[in-house]
Order: C-alpha cells, then structure tokens, then sequence
C-alpha cells in the first residue's frame, strides 16, 4: 500500500546514508541554543531567520546539501529558499533526530 501511494505521488525514496558518503552537507536550520543542545556531527548551524543573509557561507551551489531542524518544517522552508537562490542538490532530511537514525 505505501509503496503504491510513493509511485502514484511520485515520491522517491532518498538514500541520505549515500547522500552524506558522496560529500553532502547537513545544514541544520535550528537556533544555536537547539543546536547546541544536539545535532549531527559534522553539520553546518545556519537559522532559519539567518539563512538568507548567510547563503554566502554554503558557497556552491552545485554540491548536495541536506537541510535539518526538529521536525521538518524550518527546514523544509531552507530547503526551498535555496532553491529559489539556485542551489541544485537540497534534500529535507527532516527533524534531526529522524534524519540520525537513518544515517
């Protein structure tokens, strides 16, 4: 049943493990106090309310990046700002913790 909803939605399942071995970026969209409280090592703390001004510390736009906050939603919101701004490769890994365990 969930496989036959994935293809008629078209949704595809995104291997994050091989994501991160073939040199992606994991951009965590939290305030530094949730950061600080955990996060994936090594992952990049840009906030959300920030990321539009610091697009210039994730230079190229042509690498992977994969956006993360605590449950989706902020980076969700990353993920299509930076499209907007021409990054090619963003991927939403989700809440953090989620996006951990499968990596």
């Amino acid at each position: 049943m969930i496989n036959a909803l994935k293809k008629l939605f078209k949704i595809k399942s995104v291997d994050y493990k091989q994501l991160i071995k073939e040199g992606a970026v994991i951009i965590d969209v939290r305030s530094p106090q949730e950061f600080d409280s955990g996060h994936i090592r090594p992952s990049k703390n840009l906030p959300l309310p920030d990321l539009p001004h610091r697009l210039m510390a994730v230079p190229d736009k042509n690498k992977t990046y994969i956006t993360v906050c605590a449950s989706g939603m902020r980076s969700a919101s990353a993920k299509s700002l930076m499209k907007r701004n021409g990054y090619e490769n963003v991927y939403n890994g989700g809440g953090w913790k989620s996006l951990q365990s499968k990596i």
